[in-house]
């Protein structure tokens, strides 16, 4: 068995978070989550309280952290756009702050440090699909930038700190993930439809449905992201972790009203402003760098999915 780790984990709570806290968990590492419950939910971590090897402290990641780790996950940041747009300031200062205080934190005590940062610095990509090359086509101005430029200036530090103070670092670019332990409302994609089709309520489908999204799995990115903690110092990324399977959403509504066997109708809503028309993730550095890459089938990740959304929906009904 490999050695034990003492691992921090901000967000913890969240939907990738939750699920990445019991994998290490189950690897016999000591788990300290940090969570402010702003979206991370208590449900997504009660099954690990009980555990020896688990820890929960409420925490906003803004505010500075002193604990003895050997590797951090900064998770910590409202991912779907109904969140990070409803405190736009609070998004900037998650990603800004919480990256100085973390980056502050890994420096202080010689940690491995891996920040979650997101395809969405890519922005309304030109490029498709997108290399780790591509420098972006953000709008520095719009509702969406709290979180793309949030993200985008996280990065920056990561690397400064990397070259300034040689803290070691891994920068993972992650792509739509989805799975168990999503929030209900919290307006992804596949949680949206899938809530709204147990329901038989229309799936709304903002434009004409022909943008494109790629979806991975939540189990196939924690694999990811533990492999590129576990690389080796002088690999800091930025690496895309993702499925590079396109799919248009029109596509992914009609695939989910079919596999829940809704009566939704889709109806169409007007584009929000930089809402991205296409996203798919060049993933040659992580199959060549990690050896990973997904493998999960929408249809098995959906089925899943939709199973757990389904008990939710029933838990709610009684």
């Amino acid at each position: 068995m490999q050695d034990s780790k003492q691992i921090l984990v901000t967000g913890g709570a969240g939907f990738i978070g939750s699920h990445l806290c019991e994998e290490l968990c189950n690897r016999g590492h000591d788990v300290l989550c940090a969570d402010n419950f702003f979206t991370g939910t208590r449900h997504n971590i009660e099954h690990l309280m009980d555990r020896r090897n688990f820890e929960l402290i409420r925490h906003d990641v803004t505010f500075p952290l002193y604990v003895e780790v050997d590797e951090i996950y900064n998770l910590a940041c409202p991912a779907s756009p109904v969140k990070y747009q409803f405190d736009p300031v609070q998004t900037t200062k998650t990603s800004v702050h919480g990256a100085i205080n973390m980056l502050g934190l890994a420096k202080r005590i010689k940690a491995k440090i891996l920040q979650a940062s997101t395809s969405e610095v890519y922005g309304d990509p030109i490029v498709n699909p997108q290399p780790e090359s591509y420098w972006g086509n953000v709008n520095p101005l719009g509702p969406r930038a709290c979180y793309d430029e949030g993200k985008r200036c996280a990065e920056t530090l990561f690397f400064d700190y990397y070259r300034q103070h040689q803290v070691r670092i891994k920068v993972a670019r992650i792509f739509n993930t989805y799975g168990e332990n999503m929030r209900s409302d919290d307006g992804r994609v596949i949680s949206n439809f899938i809530v709204r089709a147990l329901q038989n309520q229309p799936l709304e489908i903002y434009g004409d449905g022909s943008q494109t999204r790629s979806f991975c799995y939540i189990a196939d990115l924690v694999d990811a992201l533990v492999k590129l903690m576990e690389t080796d110092d002088d690999v800091t990324g930025p690496i895309n972790l993702g499925n590079p399977t396109e799919l248009k959403i029109y596509d992914m509504a009609a695939k989910i009203i079919e596999m829940t066997g809704s009566k939704s109708d889709i109806v169409y809503q007007p584009l929000p402003q930089d809402d991205p028309m296409q996203r798919k993730p060049d993933i040659s550095l992580a199959r060549s760098v990690l050896g990973w890459e997904p493998t999960t089938t929408l249809e098995d990740g959906l089925n899943k999915t939709i199973e757990y959304f389904g008990n939710v929906y029933a838990a709610s009904k009684q």
